[in-house]
């Protein structure tokens, strides 16, 4: 399968793609735009910025094409060997999971407009780039000659978004053996130095924690935008971020820290570790799952988790992180009458949006309290000797690493295979029903020398014990994994 990609215009934002089928041996065909993309579980049917499409012969006459669906279509070959699907999309939106194009960028989420046809999405797929020459491509996908990629399959390709720009800023650094590069657009001076020291840290500290890393390399794409913004998203083997404004300074650096060590956890946990309702994506449809929990409330507070640990951030930015994380629940979620299961089902219903009131909970928020309050639970029953990251190791090499998913059985089997004991006070209380957390949360925390308190206007406040008893449990949860290397001691 081949894409042709140009911008004839860059001021209206179209492209114009041309999808090359070819090897046809049926009387009809039917192709497929995808209704949703990877790490964010809603549809949003990239089919409405289509402005005209038409099915040709290599030789240019035109096949019948027939709309049979919102996003697919049949076409008719016509005995033809080769058919090709010309159309154009509309690619004027920047945030981390969209398309935008102009004179100074080019930024693509192939699964936003590349089509895939029925029974051939495990085809490797070509993309030919038709690229102003000085432009250069930061992608995770391999190249195959100037301003061409190469994918495995349909799933490789819609899982690596690209920037394409004439003033893009780059630097790399290698961990463990990981070629590691990060890509810069926008109007900053990146502190590269800095940069580099601190994404070292916590990249190290991961790969520690994990035991090994699931690609050869990692690309960390950011857009970095005038207006204020935060997303990022996570993909095979790179990550689309998208932040600003460009000049916050030290709140613009501190987010790129954040959402960084966030989106490189996913490389684990779900790009390899995935609930087996995603495995493989069915791309029409919704796929359902309760497990959001794990997959973005565990990355949630493993992201500043880790920061911490590599001595990225001090124990005062990590018990603010932590606060904000409490804030966001207790102060607008606490009374909802969802379970964290049922709101990780319902992310295809309205997850990503307001909705009404104290109907559901977030599952980064509440999701990265519960996980903390599992990671300490099991700190304090073993004195430090397994925790979580026992749990994610087993997970990583039971589903992620041979790639096989699991399922909420699976993740609650292996939790009390590492406790030991059946735990049915946690699955009650912070994953099944809609039970207040604040007892749960206030004694793991004590554990540790934190108390969170909630005052009578509604407001959250984390405090740090004076306990010296505390303080060691404490230094022992946030300790350091990682054992540097002479060389490693040497870039510090």
């Amino acid at each position: 399968m081949h894409y042709q990609i140009s911008v004839t215009d860059p001021a209206s934002h179209f492209l114009s793609i041309t999808y090359t089928i070819p090897d046809i041996t049926a009387d009809r065909i039917e192709i497929q735009l995808p209704a949703w993309r990877p790490g964010r579980y809603e549809i949003q049917n990239f089919a409405k910025n289509i402005q005209f499409i038409e099915a040709i012969s290599i030789s240019g006459d035109k096949l019948p094409l027939r709309k049979i669906t919102k996003d697919r279509w049949e076409v008719k070959t016509n005995s033809e060997k080769t058919v090709q699907i010309r159309y154009s999309f509309f690619a004027a939106i920047q945030n981390a999971g969209s398309s935008y194009v102009d004179e100074e960028l080019w930024y693509l989420n192939f699964i936003n407009f590349c089509f895939y046809t029925e029974g051939r999405i495990n085809d490797q797929c070509s993309v030919s780039l038709a690229l102003p020459e000085s432009f250069e491509i930061a992608c995770g996908l391999e190249s195959s000659g100037r301003h061409q990629l190469i994918a495995k399959d349909f799933y490789q390709l819609v899982d690596s978004p690209l920037l394409a720009s004439e003033t893009l800023q780059k630097s790399d650094y290698v961990v463990r053996g990981v070629q590691f590069h990060i890509w810069m657009h926008g109007n900053l001076k990146p502190n590269w130095k800095r940069i580099q020291r601190d994404f070292r840290r916590f990249s190290r500290e991961q790969i520690a924690t994990m035991e090994e890393f699931p690609e050869e390399d990692y690309h960390f794409l950011n857009l970095i935008l005038p207006n204020a913004f935060y997303h990022g998203v996570e993909h095979h083997n790179s990550t689309m971020i998208v932040l600003g404004p460009d000049d916050e300074g030290e709140g613009l650096y501190t987010d790129l820290l954040g959402v960084s060590s966030h989106e490189l956890f996913h490389a684990w946990n779900i790009i390899r570790i995935r609930p087996v309702e995603l495995l493989p994506y069915d791309f029409t449809k919704e796929n359902y799952f309760e497990t959001c929990f794990v997959a973005e409330g565990c990355t949630t507070y493993y992201g500043d988790l880790f920061l911490r640990r590599a001595g990225v951030f001090d124990d005062e930015a990590y018990v603010k992180e932590l606060q904000v994380y409490m804030k966001r629940h207790f102060e607008n979620n606490a009374l909802a009458s969802q379970s964290l299961a049922e709101s990780s089902f319902d992310l295809w219903l309205d997850g990503y949006e307001k909705g009404i009131p104290h109907r559901k909970v977030s599952v980064y928020h509440k999701g990265a309290l519960v996980a903390m309050i599992l990671d300490l639970y099991l700190r304090k029953k073993s004195n430090h000797e397994v925790s979580l990251d026992t749990v994610m190791q087993i997970l990583w090499q039971r589903y992620g690493k041979p790639f096989v998913g699991y399922t909420v059985e699976d993740y609650k089997n292996v939790v009390e295979e590492i406790a030991g004991e059946k735990l049915d006070w946690y699955w009650h209380d912070c994953i099944f029903t809609n039970e207040p957390l604040e007892t749960r949360l206030n004694e793991a925390l004590a554990f540790v020398g934190l108390q969170m308190t909630i005052f009578s206007n509604g407001n959250i406040q984390l405090n740090v014990q004076d306990d010296f008893r505390a303080k060691v449990q404490r230094d022992k949860w946030l300790e350091t994994r990682q054992i540097l290397s002479e060389e490693e001691e040497e870039e510090e």
